[in-house]
């Protein structure tokens, strides 16, 4: 019985990730193909791949991320008295939302950053930033740890600070919203749109601004903008960089396999010296 509800929450997560594949793919195709920034092919090379790890990363780690989440808010929960939950629960609830999406934001930064700036982090990042070829679909190449990790540093301080309430008597709308919000507007900035905003681009992250992270045009502008949503967090910890062109050349130069396999299999092995440098001489952002 445990395995058969097992199989039939497995299925349901691939049926909807096909649905919204769909429906990403009806929004986004066209929009690159009337205001692409880049000229390049739908089905570019590692499309294919791509593909692959959007079904991989829309349920290994959800999976791993409920798993951890339990552990802790059960651990935070017995040493955090339960005055404090209340008192943050008492909130408006559009209040406790905006400072939910600060606190996420900050926390993701700073485990966006740390997979640049630390050797063992910067080997399964590297697979999101091997893609020469920028879209919305970039999004999703990720090694699942990665994806993981940066997640949980976004998701803990919500949990710690009582933003998210999980232990309630009632459904907790806040974290499922950050967490939606977060998670498609990133197919935006992944976009090959060549579309600017103006002064809102140092208020709310855009493709211009992330496609800057992506770049790989040389040392002086790589390691900028680690935020998913607000650039401002980035002006703050002094790693804005936001000029009017856009990057020539995307990638990275520390070599990643070609195949799935090893991509995710290679960043878990003893590691090649070149993939352990430290991120100042060697990263690519």
């Amino acid at each position: 019985m445990g395995l058969y509800r097992h199989v039939v929450s497995f299925t349901s997560d691939l049926i909807a990730l096909s649905f919204w594949l769909v429906l990403l793919l009806i929004v986004f195709v066209p929009l690159e193909r009337i205001f692409g920034n880049r000229s390049q092919k739908v089905f570019r090379r590692s499309f294919g791949a791509d593909l692959f790890y959007y079904f991989l990363n829309g349920v290994l780690p959800k999976l791993l991320l409920t798993l951890c989440m339990t552990v802790f808010v059960a651990g935070w929960h017995r040493m955090v008295p339960l005055a404090f939950y209340s008192s943050v629960g008492a909130m408006p609830t559009w209040l406790r939302l905006a400072a939910a999406l600060v606190v996420n934001e900050i926390g993701g930064y700073w485990g966006h950053r740390w997979s640049h700036q630390i050797p063992f982090l910067w080997r399964f990042h590297v697979i999101h930033h091997s893609a020469e070829e920028i879209d919305w679909l970039v999004t999703v190449k990720a090694h699942p740890f990665d994806m993981f990790f940066t997640r949980l540093c976004a998701m803990l301080p919500l949990y710690a600070l009582g933003l998210a309430q999980p232990l309630g008597n009632r459904v907790d709308y806040v974290p499922m919203v950050v967490t939606v919000v977060t998670m498609y507007w990133a197919y935006f900035i992944h976009a090959n749109l060549n579309w600017r905003f103006g002064w809102l681009e140092w208020l709310i992250s855009t493709p211009a601004f992330h496609h800057w992270h992506h770049t790989n045009d040389g040392p002086e502008v790589i390691n900028k903008n680690y935020a998913a949503t607000f650039p401002w967090v980035d002006k703050f910890f002094g790693t804005l960089y936001l000029p009017p062109a856009w990057p020539t050349r995307c990638g990275s130069d520390t070599p990643v396999a070609s195949g799935i396999a090893g991509q995710l299999l290679d960043p878990l092995m003893a590691p090649d010296p070149a993939l352990a440098q430290p991120a100042a001489s060697t990263e690519a952002a």
